[in-house]
């Protein structure tokens, strides 16, 4: 027996970390040349425009370049490649009076050129080095692009699968969000955003947007503050602490005012107590758009949000506009101008921009470092660590790479549906589709192709999803012609491989949903295939969590694959052919039915819990389905097969300055080798305010060759303990302590300690 020893140090508390003292050449640097600025330059630099391109809003800006020569735009997002920038930042550093350089961003939000999975689908890898590493990636390709910001990570957390834009986020957990929020930040800006191949990241939306009430975009948040503080803020603080360079705010209200002019928000809590010193910037006219929260015409709004700490006016010009008028009037103050011009050319000096303004225009490097086949044998080992196997009964997968397979659906042969959404650089016609992996990877198969279904034969629907190009192609042929075309090629072979879900765009902003099942061509086709009685494998594309009962009920197996991004059809073929063993985890809780939602694994307790008894009168359950997820968080199979020891602990008594070492032995009980992830989960039995049931505080990710175990052991201190109490102060109450150890949330072996002050 091997012994693996885990001994982390991370802390899901937010607690309070000094950022680095400030580069003094850098503010001496700064001071000198505003002293040179006109009130209108400076309010210039907190104009950031777009000239299309990555437009998320109805507004476009206009006149751009003639802002530019004028001292009037900060930064441009929407263009990419050496030559356009290079064209643009000329515009500013040789015709403009203080030939001040430009920001250039873009939306690289899971990849650059080279897309990888969508964010939720990275999450569901449990594996920080491995995200770190396609940040990293991103931001090589990004930089030789051009750009030197990206609008990532987002970190919302969020447990409402109707919203869409749960597919750009980690999940329903704090501290899985924590630790993929720090890898990512450390892999876009790298230890030194001077050199050439890193980029400012931009932790996103700040804050709370996760919870929008309903799943819909956009929409109301309203919580109090022990939720925000113990289970929605971490992953921003996570971020913060990780040294992240710029905030982006988000649309919705906060105890009634809007993000993007909330002073606690971004002055007080984020600068203040948390001493961030970066750049805060809006996100797409989100300024203006607290005119319609009702907060005041854009001359109010626009300096109620320089006054509450935002730097930064994306696309809106509200700043552009009015904050000279508002200084005159006394309305704004000239301090809060400078202290926002201030952050903006700080960013410029930290990315070496006053040194070199074209040195993110290397032609050359553009070249080499874009999709290259490196970056893309990484896009496809990725892509194979993302996906979770839901269901695989009787061994179904691996299949054979011999015999005669049936492959259909709609998403069988669709390379423009392969990215996934806010894949904004990437080129859908480089991905990589399903038909044309497993032909790859298997060539002794004999693969017979019908599309069987549309992804949907609702035109109107259609039509409002394929706003950035035709994801749902609507067939000239019936329902009933296809449907038939699939059976007859499923009775020729031995198994069925039907790739369903959703279009690219059905997830991601503006793309709520209130029915988040299969639509019903697919559904059709799915009972057309089932009465072959030929074993049925769901590769399954989607944005979010499903309801997928009557697929789980009824289909040999479910792999579901997310977006995998470029090389999304031969990282799909290498599972289903066995070349790799799924080892993805859920980082969200799939319901069983969405009248369920939220349903997540961290929920608190009620006077009159329900205990899995049937029909229970008088307790907190549904009558007509369980009160469980279908999937629960953590949840993922592999080719083999794991079992878990008793969970043993080293003592039975945690004080202050000592700690336990909780330890389980995991054996590999297959014949194939396989990666588990291991998660230790704790609840606080007794608090002054009620406690999750369980929450995530550790997992360490084991390979384990067939036969062989492993003893992981956890490290847990009093930070684990830590939460905040109804007075919003950072405690650790003493009391009784149970720990949960598993391969889910659900399925888990445990133990007890006290804690004692």
């Amino acid at each position: 027996m091997k012994k693996l020893a885990i001994f982390v140090s991370l802390f899901l508390t937010v607690t309070l970390t000094a950022q680095p003292p400030a580069d003094s050449k850098m503010k001496v640097f700064v001071a000198a040349l505003m002293k040179k600025m006109t009130i209108d330059e400076k309010i210039g630099q907190l104009n950031l425009v777009t000239p299309g391109g990555a437009v998320t809003g109805s507004v476009v800006s206009t006149d751009v370049e003639a802002k530019i020569k004028k001292g009037e735009v900060g930064g441009l997002f929407g263009i990419t490649g050496p030559d356009r920038i290079q064209q643009a930042q000329k515009l500013a550093v040789e015709n403009s009076r203080l030939k001040i350089p430009l920001l250039f961003g873009l939306d690289v939000i899971h990849g650059h050129k080279t897309v990888f999975p969508i964010p939720i689908g990275l999450s569901c890898s449990w594996d920080m080095d491995l995200i770190e590493r396609s940040a990293r990636i991103a931001a090589i390709e990004g930089t030789a692009d051009g750009l030197n910001w990206t609008f990532s990570p987002m970190v919302d957390i969020a447990r409402d699968p109707r919203w869409g834009r749960v597919s750009e986020g980690s999940g329903e957990d704090p501290y899985l969000g924590s630790r993929i929020a720090e890898a990512m930040v450390k892999g876009y800006q790298g230890d030194d955003l001077s050199k050439d191949n890193t980029m400012l990241a931009c932790v996103k939306h700040f804050a709370l947007y996760g919870a929008a009430e309903g799943g819909r975009d956009y929409n109301t948040v309203d919580m109090s503050r022990v939720r925000m503080y113990n289970e929605y803020l971490p992953p921003y603080k996570a971020a913060v602490d990780a040294g992240v360079a710029t905030v982006m705010s988000s649309f919705n209200v906060i105890d009634g005012i809007p993000a993007t002019g909330n002073k606690w928000l971004l002055t007080d809590m984020l600068r203040k107590q948390w001493g961030f010193t970066g750049l805060v910037v809006s996100d797409y006219t989100s300024v203006n758009e607290m005119t319609n929260h009702g907060v005041g015409d854009l001359q109010k709004v626009s300096g109620l949000s320089l006054s509450a700490g935002l730097d930064m006016d994306m696309v809106g010009e509200g700043f552009l506009t009015t904050l000279k008028k508002s200084l005159t009037e006394g309305k704004v103050t000239q301090k809060a101008i400078e202290d926002a011009c201030a952050r903006v050319l700080e960013a410029k000096y930290k990315l070496g921009l006053f040194d070199d303004p074209y040195r993110y225009c290397n032609e050359e490097r553009a070249k080499t470092q874009i999709l290259s086949q490196a970056h893309r044998k990484a896009a496809r080992e990725i892509a194979a660590k993302s996906f979770v196997l839901l269901k695989n009964e009787n061994q179904i997968l691996p299949l054979k790479k011999t015999g005669k397979i049936a492959l259909v659906g709609p998403l069988a042969d669709s390379r423009r549906n392969m990215l996934g959404t806010w894949s904004v650089a990437g080129d859908w016609q480089k991905s990589v589709t399903v038909i044309e992996g497993m032909k790859s990877v298997a060539s002794g198969a004999n693969i017979l192709y019908a599309k069987g279904a549309n992804i949907s034969d609702d035109s109107i629907f259609a039509k409002k999803v394929n706003v950035f190009g035709v994801e749902i192609d609507i067939d000239k042929r019936s329902s009933e012609e296809m449907i038939r075309e699939a059976v007859d090629i499923a009775n020729q072979s031995e198994v069925i491989v039907a790739v369903m879900g959703e279009a690219a765009d059905m997830t991601g902003e503006a793309s709520s949903m209130a029915d988040i099942s299969l639509p019903e061509s697919q559904k059709n086709l799915l009972r057309a295939l089932a009465k072959t009685g030929k074993p049925i494998v769901l590769v399954l594309f989607n944005g979010r969590p499903m309801t997928l009962k009557w697929e789980n009920e009824n289909l040999s197996a479910i792999l579901d694959v997310w977006f995998g991004g470029t090389e999304s059809g031969n990282a799909i073929a290498d599972v289903l052919f066995g070349d790799y063993s799924p080892s993805g985890k859920l980082s969200m809780s799939f319901p069983v039915h969405v009248g369920q939602i939220p349903v997540y694994h961290s929920q608190l307790n009620t006077g009159r819990p329900y205990a899995g008894e049937e029909s229970s009168k008088f307790k907190s359950n549904y009558l007509d389905i369980p009160n469980e997820p279908l999937f629960p968080f953590g949840y993922g199979l592999s080719y083999t097969s794991f079992s878990y020891s008793d969970l043993k602990i080293d003592k039975v008594t945690l004080n202050t300055t000592g700690k336990i070492v909780a330890s389980i032995t995991v054996a590999n009980n297959g014949k194939v080798a396989g990666q588990e992830t291991v998660q230790l989960y704790i609840r606080d039995v007794v608090g002054s305010i009620s406690r999750p049931m369980k929450e995530l505080k550790r997992f360490a990710k084991v390979n384990l060759n067939a036969g062989e175990s492993k003893t992981v052991d956890f490290e847990i201190t009093v930070n684990d303990l830590k939460f905040y109490n109804s007075d919003l102060k950072l405690v650790a109450e003493p009391g009784d302590f149970k720990i949960f150890v598993g391969g889910n949330s659900r399925d888990v072996k445990e133990s007890a300690f006290k804690f004692v002050q």
